[in-house]
């Protein structure tokens, strides 16, 4: 058996990121999944790019605000409390708006954990899209 206690806040955010992230993963020896916590000023993205994962299952639970998932079928907005579940192959761009009022704060879990896994997706270019995979 195992545990451990990880405080986000014991966990340095890196610079190289749209918004402030903090993976969880190491702190906590995690195997089986990634485990993120995010927050987005108004104006800022989660992800580096509108992206899609290959074989990741990706669900970003709603902390606090209101979270934006641009897909290409529309845009979700996702309050707190609430859960946004994408599946593999399913493009997406997580922000918070510029016009927002207020921060918003998730908690990002993939599964299986893949570093390597995320496709760069570009909006009306079929050469990024993975449905034209088939």
């Amino acid at each position: 058996m195992g545990y451990r206690v990880v405080d986000p806040d014991d966990v340095e955010p890196p610079a190289d990121r749209p918004c402030e992230y903090r993976s969880l993963t190491e702190p906590a020896d995690l195997d089986e999944m990634a485990l993120n916590v995010f927050r987005a000023e108004p104006g800022e993205q989660v992800p580096l790019a509108y992206h899609y994962h290959e074989t990741q299952e990706e669900a970003f639970f709603v902390l606090s605000g209101t979270l934006s998932v641009e897909t290409p079928e529309g845009t979700f907005e996702v309050p707190a409390g609430n859960l946004f579940a994408v599946d593999p192959e399913s493009p997406h761009r997580a922000h918070n708006p510029e016009t927002a009022d207020e921060t918003v704060e998730l908690l990002a879990v993939g599964a299986p954990p893949a570093s390597d896994d995320a496709v760069a997706y570009e909006p009306g270019d079929p050469s990024s899209d993975p449905s034209e995979d088939d």
